[in-house]
């Protein structure tokens, strides 16, 4: 939750920079906190629905099964990161929805959004849209980050001698965060384009390969890495600030 509410203003820069319409007409820097209630009640059941199902998921896969040798380990933390996303995207998905939509639309409520633009229109389907496009993201980002993350706690224990410090898993995480992000960026912008769409376009259908020809036929590679810089900046300091006190937590209370 402090990662979100902290970092949100940059979440919302990138969200306008992807949108279909424009930065400035998206709003620019104009109330750069709208949303921010949905993400505030999404964040915690979000972050915990993920870390239980990746967590117990390791724990299965790595107690006396057939992953326990340490040169599998990553398929075992690639496996339980994507459960977890999958899992997290079920209440993730809403939240974010709603979220995007108010930060491309400055001037509406979140309760407006909820309301008139999904259930009121679309039913509770409206409140999924993008699901598939979400999930897309997040596994490719976690095959990414939690492997990477794990690889570089294991390798400076071993250079080190001894177990790491918080801080430490958290440069860590900062780093498998940036680099998961940058790579996974025109996923997240055929996400935002998806869910950000008027019900009934071909864009609000969900076919991410056609959206992302369409951003690469109108902007080209910029428009495939549109909001790069705001979305690796604000994965790579929360990273550091949520994967860090997750470490800490998890010690002091196993």
């Amino acid at each position: 939750m402090c990662v979100d509410l902290t970092l949100f203003p940059l979440d919302t820069i990138k969200t306008r920079l992807q949108s279909q319409q424009g930065f400035y007409k998206a709003g620019g820097f104009r109330g750069i906190y709208a949303g921010v209630p949905s993400a505030a009640v999404g964040s915690f059941p979000n972050a915990a629905a993920f870390f239980v199902t990746y967590d117990c998921t390791k724990s299965l896969l790595g107690a006396g099964g057939p992953l326990a040798a340490p040169h599998v380990a990553p398929v075992a933390h690639m496996l339980a990161a994507s459960l977890g996303e999958i899992v997290a995207c079920l209440i993730r998905v809403p939240t974010e929805v709603v979220k995007q939509r108010t930060q491309a639309s400055p001037s509406s409520t979140s309760y407006q959004i909820i309301l008139h633009e999904c259930l009121l229109s679309q039913g509770v389907r409206g409140l999924y849209r993008g699901y598939a496009s979400t999930a897309l993201r997040e596994i490719p980002f976690s095959l990414v980050q939690f492997p990477l993350w794990e690889y570089l706690k294991t390798l400076w224990s071993w250079k080190q001698g001894h177990t790491l410090d918080s801080w430490q898993a958290a440069v860590c995480g900062a780093f498998a965060g940036a680099v998961a992000a940058f790579v996974t960026t025109p996923l997240d912008v055929a996400k935002t384009r998806i869910m950000l769409a008027k019900a009934g376009t071909t864009t609000a259908g969900g076919n991410i390969p056609l959206v992302l020809y369409d951003v690469w036929k109108s902007r080209g590679l910029t428009g495939l890495f549109a909001g790069s810089i705001p979305r690796v900046t604000f994965i790579s300091l929360g990273g550091f600030i949520f994967l860090g006190a997750y470490e800490k937590a998890r010690r002091t209370l196993l």
